[in-house]
């Protein structure tokens, strides 16, 4: 009786196991991280995806790490243009849609006071933030175009590049921080600061420039 039942289950086809959109993005390499980059840059939330697509593609050495972040940037620089020309061309109407009204005027003042650093700071860092926000608040504004594009792609190249190179040096550890952070609370803390003395240093800089060019 055991034997028969071992044959019918061999006879019965297996069914392939379902892929998730996780798993798909993966198996298609940086076709789909170039495609979650771009989603990214929308007011879609994807929480960190292609920080850990990247990391996680750099760690299969497949392809050279500055592929994958070559590959992050550009779709992340354009999704970030998509979002800024379809906001400049609503305007306001685009943001009062897409964000929560009651973080808008706080926003828009924020950004209208720090302009290119706040662009730049939450464009590098990589963790996640509202940036689709402020590649809106950019459109709907008076911001240059040029101006836009030139600090999204530094600023994200830099992300990206940094993720990718340092998931190729250190694959799994490096994956298992961005996947488990509060686990490894200390060098999160010690990141943060680093990062807001950065994002300091840039606004400073930004506002001294601004100063002695007038």
């Amino acid at each position: 009786m055991l034997n028969f039942l071992q044959t019918q289950l061999a006879r019965t086809p297996r069914r392939p196991p379902t892929r998730t959109f996780a798993s798909t993005l993966r198996h298609l390499g940086a076709l789909g991280l170039f495609f979650l980059a771009i989603l990214d840059s929308s007011p879609i939330p994807t929480f960190g995806g292609p920080d850990i697509l990247t990391a996680i593609l750099s760690a299969s050495h497949r392809d050279p790490w500055y592929e994958y972040a070559a590959t992050a940037t550009a779709g992340s620089v354009l999704g970030a243009y998509l979002t800024f020309r379809v906001a400049r061309h609503a305007g306001s109407a685009y943001l009062d849609k897409k964000f929560k009204k009651s973080k808008l005027a706080k926003f828009l003042k924020l950004f209208k006071r720090w302009g290119s650093g706040t662009l730049a700071a939450s464009a590098a860092i990589p963790i996640p933030t509202p940036t689709s926000m402020f590649f809106a608040a950019a459109g709907a504004s008076d911001y240059p175009l040029g101006k836009f594009l030139v600090i999204v792609t530094i600023a994200r190249a830099v992300r990206y590049s940094a993720i990718a190179f340092v998931a190729d040096r250190y694959g799994r550890h490096f994956l298992r921080v961005l996947r488990h952070p509060m686990q490894y609370w200390g060098w999160m803390l010690l990141f943060v600061t680093l990062t807001i003395a950065l994002i300091a240093g840039g606004i400073l800089l930004s506002r001294r420039l601004e100063t002695s060019s007038v």
